[in-house]
């Protein structure tokens, strides 16, 4: 057996025992030392017809309706105002990857102060704090945190026409500066992955602010530095009730990495961010859940060859998304999104760099047992670019969490 398939194997009997324990203790956390130890996690099967337009095709290389995921989690307290959290998956039985591991103080057992190291929680923003599938009423993420662009972190095209020739393109975009691999773009936030830094979390209600400082960017976290910037980011939140919250958020960070800087000529240097700024809405009432966000990013490309790129390549993601319960353990869900971009000048003429996406997605839940999640949906999606312009997809998922 390879050493992945033995990690992978080693890492869902873990979980099935966990699963065990979980089952042993009713509705109680799996716990141990007192309490000082608990466990929890997820498994998760999402399965479609192969999206030929890749449309949710993530950097993981893997599309996010044909996905198997384990997920466990772990919290150990360490003293009154100290804890470790820490959290592994595998997708597909691959070998399993720390998705978060942060040290957590409160110095003040009656004041709401949160100070976080480590690969720490995104404060941008409100999809990426959904953590977990039976938090998302459809198996689909939005485009906006998951659908990858035509850019790369690693590699930059050196014209206008080299950029706008890939549009529709971002599973697999190759470029001459940098890196001469072919590999996935970026998308606007990255929905998956989890940024190494520091972060402070002050206030609960009615407002509350959390604020990081991080290695990477919103489309490219990443543990180590690969540029020697840092990210500062923040998200300010209204919650006047339990039923309402809203929120702004704004990041900006340099995103290329040292591969593309060191091989651009001395005219072309500089400072290359993404900058973004994000709002955010819930509110619920009765058996309705409605939920809206936009997304608008900005990305600083050097301007090499004719034609040059010298405006910034600009995206705005919105969806809206409703959820409403029709009888005990059984709800409906629909989400409405759309990607835009900025146009960039070619010999051509003008054009947006990126082909807009529009999707539209409907579906049911069915809650069986308390623990089990059941959906079912059905997706269409279509843009102005790319192999495939349009399609649709009816996928199921199954979860399992504690």
């Amino acid at each position: 057996m390879k050493p992945s398939c033995r990690r992978a194997a080693a890492f869902l009997g873990a979980f099935v025992a966990c699963l065990a324990a979980a089952g042993a203790g009713a509705e109680e956390p799996v716990s141990f030392f007192g309490g000082r130890l608990r466990l929890g996690g997820e498994v998760s099967g999402t399965i479609a017809p192969k999206d030929e337009g890749w449309f949710n095709y993530s950097d993981y290389e893997l599309s996010t309706l044909r996905l198997f995921r384990l997920d466990l989690a772990a919290e150990a307290r360490l003293a009154s105002f100290a804890e470790v959290l820490f959290e592994a998956r595998s997708d597909n039985l691959r070998a399993p990857e720390v998705y978060a591991l942060y040290l957590r103080l409160r110095p003040w057992a009656d004041r709401a102060v949160d100070l976080q190291a480590g690969l720490v929680p995104p404060v941008f923003g409100a999809f990426a704090r959904r953590r977990y599938a039976y938090e998302n009423p459809l198996p689909s993420l939005p485009l906006a945190y998951q659908y990858l662009t035509s850019l790369r972190e690693d590699a930059v095209p050196s014209r206008a026409e080299e950029l706008v020739a890939l549009r529709g393109h971002g599973w697999l975009v190759r470029y001459p500066v940098g890196s001469p691999d072919s590999a996935p773009g970026l998308p606007l936030v990255n929905g998956e992955k989890w940024d190494a830094g520091l972060e402070l979390r002050l206030g609960r209600q009615p407002l509350s602010l959390a604020v990081a400082v991080t290695q990477g960017t919103l489309s490219y976290p990443v543990v180590r530095d690969e540029n020697g910037g840092k990210q500062v980011a923040g998200r300010l939140a209204w919650t006047p009730s339990p039923a309402l919250e809203a929120g702004i958020s704004a990041a900006s960070g340099e995103f290329l990495s040292r591969e593309v800087e060191d091989v651009l000529p001395p005219s072309a240097r500089g400072t290359f961010r993404q900058k973004a700024l994000g709002l955010d809405l819930q509110w619920s009432a009765g058996y309705w859940i409605v939920r809206g966000e936009a997304v608008w990013s900005r990305w600083n490309l050097p301007a090499l060859d004719a034609t040059r790129i010298e405006d910034p390549l600009d995206a705005l993601g919105v969806y809206g998304e409703v959820r409403r319960k029709v009888r005990p353990g059984l709800f409906v869900a629909g989400r409405v999104e759309r990607l835009g971009f900025s146009e960039i000048a070619t010999v051509l003429g003008p054009t947006t760099w990126e082909a807009p996406v529009t999707r539209v997605e409907a579906g049911a839940g069915w809650t069986p047992t308390r623990h089990v999640v059941v959906k079912a949906s059905w997706q269409h999606n279509w843009r102005d670019g790319g192999r495939v312009h349009e399609n649709d997809l009816v996928a199921g998922q199954l979860v399992l969490w504690y």
